[in-house]
């Protein structure tokens, strides 16, 4: 049976990535949380384990189960059996998986920010996957908002960043006002 992954951050947004069999799904059981990781001296959006929550995603088929592209992508992740965490509309159930940044890692980085561009691509995904609701859904299920945010939008960082609208643009900004995020 052809696996599937969750992705819970820039892989909601379908324009990243060319997987498959693409659907909105949830995992029970997980929190998301911006992580500093010293691996890689960034700071990477994870997951988190927390029992009281459940975070909107999205699952793809990784055809031939080949796993390499994806994992080279989600450098500095680990990949994680989801078991019977994830709600999704498919049947019979394939197996899932999603990453997260390995405990050990998580520690001081000198780049302790949130690349805002990052964070623009994964709005942007959820906001065309769940709607408006789910962009209020993804702010608050996410922790670590207390970290800095570097304004990289007018030299996006993300290899992955997308074009928003001024639409989009204004629905994050507003969000991380709401949250008092600190812009650098």
């Amino acid at each position: 049976m052809t696996p599937y992954f969750f992705g819970y951050g820039s892989l909601v947004n379908r324009n990243t990535h060319a997987y498959p069999d693409s659907h909105p799904a949830r995992l029970t059981g997980w929190r998301r949380a911006w992580v500093p990781s010293v691996a890689f001296d960034r700071v990477f959006l994870s997951v988190i384990p927390d029992p009281d929550t459940t975070i909107e995603g999205l699952i793809a088929a990784v055809p031939g189960a080949d796993w390499d592209a994806l994992d080279a992508r989600e450098t500095g992740y680990v990949r994680l059996n989801s078991g019977d965490a994830i709600i999704h509309p498919l049947s019979p159930s394939p197996p899932i998986a999603h990453y997260a940044v390995p405990a050990q890692d998580h520690g001081v980085t000198r780049c302790n920010t949130i690349i805002l561009s990052y964070l623009d691509v994964v709005v942007q995904g959820f906001l065309r996957e769940y709607g408006e609701g789910g962009v209020q859904a993804f702010f608050d299920t996410t922790d670590g908002w207390d970290t800095p945010i570097l304004n990289d939008r007018a030299a996006p960082q993300y290899p992955r960043h997308q074009t928003l609208s001024p639409a989009e643009i204004a629905l994050v900004d507003s969000h991380l006002a709401r949250l008092s995020a600190f812009l650098e």
